[in-house]
């Protein structure tokens, strides 16, 4: 397993990023493909895990009023269960906490209990986004 720090000259990871979050969240969660990919791709810091040189898993993080904001935490099916979406917390966390600043994100419902394994609680009211109910997510250490 080899999780790699996109920079905006490696095209071909980030397009490896987009196929997997593609399938992940356009073709398996019905997210509407306009909703995915937003104004934010230039400006985040994005994520790729490779399983034997092959994409397994993506995400990002970028800066926002509120702190770090990790997100778009995508894993194909045939790599679940593998602790790739572990690792790339970790990664994320190790990266982010040394700035300094309050970590978070909206954590699909179904998943409340992983991120609750890595050290975030739930704080306010179920919400929707893209048609899918979240919960916004803080690190606490």
């Amino acid at each position: 397993m080899q999780i790699i720090r996109i920079k905006p000259i490696d095209t071909d990871y980030l397009l490896t990023t987009r196929d997997i979050r593609y399938k992940v969240f356009v073709e398996e969660q019905n997210v509407p493909a306009d909703m995915e990919y937003d104004e934010f791709e230039e400006s985040s810091h994005h994520y790729l895990l490779l399983e034997n040189g092959v994409g397994a898993a993506t995400c990002r993080w970028r800066e926002t009023s509120k702190g770090i904001k990790l997100e778009r935490f995508a894993v194909l099916p045939e790599h679940r269960g593998k602790g790739y979406g572990e690792a790339l917390v970790k990664q994320l966390l190790d990266d982010v906490l040394p700035m300094g600043k309050s970590v978070y994100l909206h954590s699909q419902e179904r998943v409340l209990g992983f991120y609750e394994k890595l050290g975030f609680k739930a704080e306010g009211e179920r919400f929707e986004e893209a048609g899918i109910q979240h919960f916004k997510m803080y690190f606490k250490d």
